[in-house]
């Protein structure tokens, strides 16, 4: 592949220096880009007066013709995607309200053209859109219908006169036809009681459904065929199996789905639709299948990518595949992948990221084989010098390898340095090589960041998924306390100066570190943590019910009140705050749903019923996802200030 020269031309990089907060605390500048399908509009995600808005670039418009903005006061942009090449769905956030007297996020989607006017909220003509905190589903766009696209609702049906109710669910989730003019709907095909998932041909040929039972543990998909709709297949729903039905395979003949092998592992396996029959469609080497990629046009399956220690993809198409690689050759050493490409298959917009620089966006012209960028999301870093991140595994004291990242300051030797140790949030989730914008500016502050993969991270495969289960607090914990002594013995820390910051889960994660290894921390940060179980999943009781997916879920992951509440109250860190000893910071966004701000309220109500010390920063406005630049320019002057106090730099 021929790379132009200037695809990644940078000045020299500066060497190291005390960058401005905003470099980066501002939201990147530029994320989620799409292009139209006839290839004449990239539409993306970029910060307008430091919230995230829709832009729209006409691609064929002349030079310095600046790109439409779509935004309004009440929401935040959170996605967008092409429904037709002149129709561009916003996915936004749109405030609090309550439902049946829970506090619930909403979802909208909002369609505009290409030049991002006539805008108009998708299915405002349902009655029960209101209490659909979720109402931006695409299920198909019908790329053969100018004027329609599929998505789908949960609603009341009227039964023998009588609204449904179906135990802690009044609704049935349906299959509905969007007119993309005014974003109206009409029925296309009922739901069942339990339906969970529709699927189509990525072309309006309604295939059939997936129906999940959370009180039988049962997935169940049905089919449609000449003589009507049939169960073709029952798959176990208990614990974290689940059908996990992808899509349709690119030739249509089968479908994907994910499915643990005997050494278990995600992997993908091809059901013919006719037989039924499964067969090993792809296996990642060692680690999970993280997600299939799909064309963007038919939404039919054409690879899958997983995580090593960076992303890597693989396509089933030879030609797509050589294209891939390709882009491997010319960039190597990086994570580069293919985000979006037009329905002709010419023009590609690649993203590049590499533990030592911040994201870059180009757009490759296949007939040209020329490459260019054309965004980097975090301008203030273009031409600056960052510290890589590094590969920095560990065996945990029980044997267990547990992978991580290290990512050191530059100018300094490494050794005796303040070390924030940083787990990830999820749990069910992990830490890659790649750009991080607050591992990097911890670095630039003088500080070395340790980011572990404990234990019931996501990406190894479901043994070590479950090595995790139930160890909050425990040996989830002990991995991170393992992986500071080991910093500590290797001579990079500093005993004496060790900070452990985290944010959702990895605020848990800070909160227990502080207090059930008091000896090893200097001083905790956390950012909207969970501090007390018990409380956290009577929360979870309350606003899904006890036999919903997401307390199942949490059942796995924690326990429940019923079986392991002695364990659940000796890994609360709010219960055990007389335990600590170091100074504690907590942040936490007002309007956060994911993990409520009572969490953080019940701690520092703890901390000083036990004399201690506590900060407690509230951010009105915010959820749980950082979604402002002033909330993070705020998150990292604040931290700052309290590790330069507390451990120094």
């Amino acid at each position: 592949m021929s790379l132009a020269a200037s695809a990644l031309a940078q000045t020299a990089p500066q060497p190291a220096a005390i960058l401005p907060v905003n470099a980066f605390g501002t939201l990147p500048t530029f994320t989620d880009p799409h292009l139209s399908p006839d290839g004449t509009h990239l539409a993306a995600i970029q910060v307008y007066k430091g919230r995230p808005v829709a832009v729209i670039y006409d691609l064929k418009a002349a030079k310095g013709t600046l790109p439409a903005i779509v935004d309004s006061p009440e929401w935040v942009v959170t996605g967008v995607r092409w429904i037709k090449p002149n129709v561009l769905m916003l996915v936004v956030k749109n405030g609090l309200t309550a439902l049946d007297s829970h506090l619930r996020t909403w979802v909208r989607g909002v369609l505009v053209d290409a030049q991002g006017k006539n805008g108009r909220v998708m299915m405002q003509n349902e009655h029960t859109v209101d209490n659909n905190p979720y109402a931006a589903r695409v299920v198909d766009i019908l790329p053969d219908d100018p004027d329609h696209f599929l998505t789908a609702l949960f609603r009341y049906h009227v039964i023998n006169g009588q609204v449904s109710s179906i135990g802690n669910q009044p609704f049935y989730y349906d299959l509905l036809q969007v007119d993309v003019k005014t974003g109206n709907t009409r029925m296309l095909q009922e739901g069942g009681e339990e339906t969970e998932r529709w699927l189509t041909d990525g072309h309006g040929k309604v295939l059939g459904r997936l129906d999940h039972s959370n009180v039988k543990k049962l997935d169940r998909l049905f089919l449609n065929s000449t003589s009507g709709l049939h169960e073709s297949g029952r798959f176990d729903a208990s614990g974290d199996n689940e059908a996990e039905i992808a899509s349709l395979t690119e030739d249509g003949k089968a479908l994907v789905r994910f499915k643990q092998n005997e050494k278990n592992y995600a992997t993908l396996v091809r059901r013919d639709l006719q037989t039924g029959e499964e067969t090993e469609l792809y296996a990642a080497p060692g680690y999970d299948v993280d997600r299939t990629l799909t064309d963007e046009w038919s939404g039919r399956v054409i690879g899958a990518a997983y995580i090593g220690d960076k992303t890597e993809y693989h396509y089933f198409d030879p030609a797509r595949q050589a294209l891939q690689r390709g882009l491997e050759q010319a960039l190597p050493n990086e994570s580069v992948g293919i985000v979006s490409i037009d329905a002709s298959g010419q023009t590609a917009i690649v993203r590049l990221d590499g533990g030592s620089h911040a994201p870059i966006y180009l757009v490759l012209d296949r007939a040209t084989h020329n490459m260019r960028p054309i965004a980097r999301p975090y301008p203030e870093l273009t031409d600056v010098a960052l510290p890589e991140m590094k590969i920095y595994n560990y065996a945990a004291r029980d044997g267990l390898k547990i992978p991580a990242y290290l990512t050191l300051p530059l100018g300094k030797p490494a050794k005796n340095l303040p070390l924030v140790v940083m787990p990830h949030g999820g749990p069910d989730a992990r830490d890659a090589l790649g750009f991080d914008w607050w591992a990097q500016f911890l670095a630039n502050r003088g500080y070395a960041v340790l980011q572990p993969n404990y234990r019931g991270s996501s990406g190894y495969g479901y043994d070590f998924t479950q090595a995790g289960l139930r160890q909050w607090g425990l040996k989830m914990q002990d991995d991170i306390s393992d992986g500071v002594k080991k910093a500590i013995a290797d001579g990079i820390a500093d005993p004496k100066r060790v900070c452990i910051v985290g944010a959702s889960y990895g605020g848990y994660a800070a909160l227990a570190g502080a207090a059930f290894s008091p000896d090893l921390y200097a001083c905790a940060v956390a950012v909207a943590g969970v501090a007390d179980l018990p409380a956290m999943l009577r929360t979870e009781h309350k606003e899904t019910g006890q036999d919903s997916w997401s307390s199942g879920f949490w059942a796995t992951r924690i326990g429940s009140s019923d079986d392991n509440w002695d364990q659940l109250t000796t890994t609360s860190p709010a219960r055990h705050a007389d335990k600590i000893r170091c100074p504690v910071l907590l942040i936490h966004g007002e309007n956060d749903t994911t993990v409520r701000i009572d969490q953080s309220e019940r701690m520092e109500s703890a901390l000083k019923d036990a004399g201690k010390t506590v900060q407690f920063i509230r951010i009105p406005g915010e959820d749980h996802y950082l979604n402002l630049t002033g909330t993070r320019v705020l998150l990292l002057t604040e931290t700052e200030k309290f590790l330069a106090k507390n451990i120094g730099n």
